[in-house]
C-alpha cells in the first residue's frame, strides 16, 4: 500500500507500506508526525503563514480514531470534513493518480523492492 499525502505543488510525503503491513490508528498518526517534520522542510511557507493547514483525508477508521484526532489538534491542522467514498469529491483519482498512471506507464514492478526502488 502507498500512502501519500500531496498538495497543489506537488507529493509531499509518502510511504510505501511492507506487504504485510495494515493501517492502524497508531500508524497513521506516527505517518502524520512525519509528514508534519516534511512540511515543514518542504513547505516552510505554511507555517509562515496566519492560515492554518487543512487536511483532507477520509473517514476510514485509522483517520477518525482518537490518538490521531488528538495529535491533529496539537498540530493546530484544520480537518475538512469528508462525507463517504464519493467518485465527486475524490480529489486524488482525478488530479494525482492520473499523474501518476502517466509518470509510471512505462514502469513495471514485479516485487515490491522493484516498487521501492521505482517509487524513491
Amino acid at each position: 500500500m502507498l500512502c501519500i499525502w500531496w498538495d497543489q505543488l506537488g507529493v509531499i510525503y509518502y510511504e510505501l507500506l511492507n506487504p504485510s503491513e495494515t493501517i492502524t490508528g497508531t500508524l497513521y498518526r506516527t505517518q502524520l508526525m512525519r509528514l508534519s517534520r516534511v512540511l515543514k522542510e518542504k513547505r516552510p511557507q505554511y507555517y509562515s503563514r496566519y492560515d492554518k493547514i487543512i487536511l483532507l483525508q477520509d473517514n476510514a477508521l485509522p483517520c477518525v480514531a482518537a490518538p490521531v484526532k488528538n495529535y491533529l489538534k496539537t498540530l493546530d491542522w484544520e480537518v475538512l470534513p469528508h462525507p463517504p467514498y464519493s467518485t465527486d469529491i475524490a480529489p486524488s483519482d482525478y488530479h494525482l493518480f492520473l499523474s501518476m498512471a502517466h509518470a509510471l506507464s512505462e514502469q513495471r514492478f514485479t516485487s515490491y523492492e522493484d516498487t521501492k526502488n521505482g517509487l524513491g
